[in-house]
């Protein structure tokens, strides 16, 4: 069942207001509709937190959302030095976060808002189109050659680019793959998605990693533009049938089934501890029409049903 954007507004601000609780309170500078605030966002998801920004600005013309797209430690560092009330990102506060704010007598709030992948891209000339999952840790540690993957390509190491040092791209890869351990030499760092796709699209040895939501979204004019520089790997997962393979690529129908394996999870998190413009903002995108926006983007919202139709 959806729940309605009136509920889930409801729902923050009780969330607010109890976290508010045994605190001195300031006088609010904003309230959930209009004001200024700042924003942390991983910037592995700037295309679709612009879309959402945008979007609340338009219908509540008094508020102002400065959002601050940083790699996802420094996102993290700036809630916890308060300088942002508010953060998205892929993962959820730690065990270590979570005993500073405890201890400061902080509680903040939790909302799941999307269901998003990474994305292997090649250069369009690549002859590579799709990759078994059991092989990417050999990719990733180093092990692997082009030609491991596909005989005869001749394009020797394989270069992976990321977009930066301390993103939720690195961090996904170091955990799922390496386990902690560190990248190897033919791994390295940009400063963006973009530039990822920028490298990958005039190097033919290159794998990139990036969030799916650059070129998720079929009616955008920049995804589309990205699309044309570079290819996306279809990947088989790890439970698929030997005897009758399968290769998912990430798409929003594979990504809502987990067909595809490199999936996360989104979330907004916020220390507000009053019902401020950060809380607004938080139960907008996890509201209804929050919830549409990412629809559209080709990524899968994580309050609305997305109907999956199969085709024979």
């Amino acid at each position: 069942m959806i729940k309605s954007s009136n509920f889930i507004i409801l729902s923050f601000c009780l969330m607010a207001i109890l976290s508010s609780c045994g605190t001195q309170v300031k006088k609010p500078a904003d309230n959930p509709t209009s004001g200024r605030i700042a924003i942390s966002v991983d910037e592995t998801f700037t295309p679709i937190i612009d879309s959402q920004v945008s979007t609340f600005e338009s219908l509540y013309p008094e508020a102002e959302i400065v959002a601050n797209y940083l790699p996802e430690q420094e996102a993290f560092k700036k809630l916890l030095e308060d300088s942002m009330r508010l953060v998205v990102s892929s993962r959820e506060l730690n065990e270590q976060e979570k005993a500073y704010f405890k201890s400061k007598k902080i509680f903040p709030t939790t909302a799941k808002i999307a269901y998003d992948a990474l994305a292997l891209i090649v250069h369009p000339e690549n002859d590579l189109n799709r990759v078994d999952y059991v092989d990417l840790k050999s990719v990733f540690d180093g092990t692997y050659t082009w030609d491991s993957l596909k005989k005869g390509s001749g394009l020797g190491s394989i270069n992976i680019v990321f977009d930066n040092n301390g993103s939720s791209t690195a961090r996904y890869i170091q955990e799922n793959f390496l386990k902690e351990k560190n990248f190897p030499k033919n791994c390295f760092a940009v400063k963006s998605n973009q530039e990822v796709i920028e490298y990958v699209a005039s190097h033919k040895n290159a794998i990139g990693i990036i969030g799916v939501n650059w070129i998720s979204d079929s009616d955008d004019p920049a995804s589309q533009k990205f699309m044309s520089k570079i290819k996306v790997l279809d990947i088989q997962p790890l439970e698929s049938n030997p005897l009758k393979p399968e290769y998912f690529g990430p798409y929003q129908a594979y990504i809502a089934t987990k067909q595809y394996p490199l999936t996360r999870t989104l979330y907004i998190i916020s220390r507000e501890g009053r019902t401020g413009l950060g809380t607004g903002f938080a139960a907008f995108v996890a509201g209804d029409k929050g919830q549409r926006i990412i629809l559209k983007s080709g990524i899968v919202p994580a309050t609305a049903p997305v109907r999956v139709v199969g085709f024979r």
